[in-house]
């Protein structure tokens, strides 16, 4: 199916990521079925969305004159077989338990037609775990959306072992019409990219303010003030390859061992680092890093930094 196919989408659940997802596509033109168990949670979400809507106008970023068009393009309905009835894909949102998931999924399998993509906007699930509730599994990927989703450019796509390619190639055309910047995964993996990179992060947290090293304050505040603005600009491959990754492998050859989550069983400093460094691959100063860099190259990332950090520090 040809993203350009898709005018009817579905999204089954109202909460915090449901009709946020809901919103963007409707703001972006789409005809938006939203559904819940009551009519109560269908009511607060389109509450919640027409004050994202004007929140978002009061800061210029988007036109009070769509406001109204979008709410318009969202109907709310209890009734799964309604909701989902003719769309070319279904958003599913709902609680983050597998088995309430594999009870939708089974229901979507019986009402959905024979071209429907289902995509779960779970957190944590593999595809493939998710497809044991249905008999479609090439229809079938994570569509992995960020709170807030309609700020969050990204959405990581996860496609299980039977996705088929024309699934995953339509979805990432649907959510770049749209100005999303999906992110395909090589494999699945338990918490994808993002969640495994946030929960590292977070986990390391907890540990530093066990161990006494800095309250909670202290270590938000490195994060904030510290390479957290760097991060909104440029990701961990980018930076380090322009601080040089024989620098990079110095400081890892001392920090990585003192790691609370270190794995005891392995090496200090992982495989991928040492080999790089060895065969000379330093980042920009040899231009081969992570990453392949020209001269222009790297002066685009250094003014990207530049002028993100300007930013921030306006900001406060």
């Amino acid at each position: 199916m040809d993203h350009s196919r898709i005018v009817r989408i579905a999204v089954v659940g109202a909460g915090l990521m449901g009709h946020g997802i809901a919103q963007e596509f409707a703001l972006a033109g789409y005809q938006v079925r939203l559904h819940d168990l009551g009519d109560d949670r269908l009511r607060t979400a389109l509450t919640d969305i027409r004050a994202n809507l004007l929140r978002l106008s009061s800061m210029g970023r988007l036109e009070s004159a769509q406001i109204d068009p979008a709410l318009a393009a969202i109907t709310v309905s209890i009734d799964l077989g309604r909701t989902v009835a003719g769309a070319e894909l279904v958003i599913e949102a709902i609680v983050e338990e597998l088995g309430a998931k594999h009870a939708l999924l089974r229901s979507l399998n019986g009402l959905c037609d024979g071209e429907t993509i289902i995509a779960s906007n779970t957190s944590s699930f593999m595809p493939s775990r998710l497809a044991e509730a249905i008999s479609c599994p090439d229809r079938l990927l994570v569509a992995h959306y960020f709170n807030p989703p309609y700020q969050i450019p990204l959405v990581e796509i996860v496609p299980g072992p039977e996705t088929s390619n024309e699934t995953v190639m339509t979805v990432v055309g649907l959510l770049q019409k749209v100005g999303k910047k999906p992110v395909v995964l090589r494999k699945e993996a338990t918490g994808f990219v993002g969640n495994r990179l946030q929960f590292a992060l977070f986990r390391e947290a907890l540990a530093i303010v066990e161990q006494g090293i800095a309250d909670p304050e202290a270590v938000d505040q490195v994060v904030r003030f510290g390479f957290g603005r760097r991060l909104a600009a440029a990701g961990p491959f980018e930076v380090f390859d322009l601080a040089g990754l024989d620098t990079i492998l110095a400081v890892a050859t001392q920090v990585f061992p003192e790691l609370d989550a270190a794995n005891p069983t392995a090496q200090p400093v992982p495989e991928l680092l040492l080999r790089k460094v060895a065969e000379g691959d330093l980042g920009v100063k040899s231009g081969r890093g992570f990453h392949e860099w020209t001269a222009q190259k790297a002066d685009e990332l250094r003014n990207r930094l530049t002028q993100a950090l300007v930013q921030s520090e306006s900001n406060g």
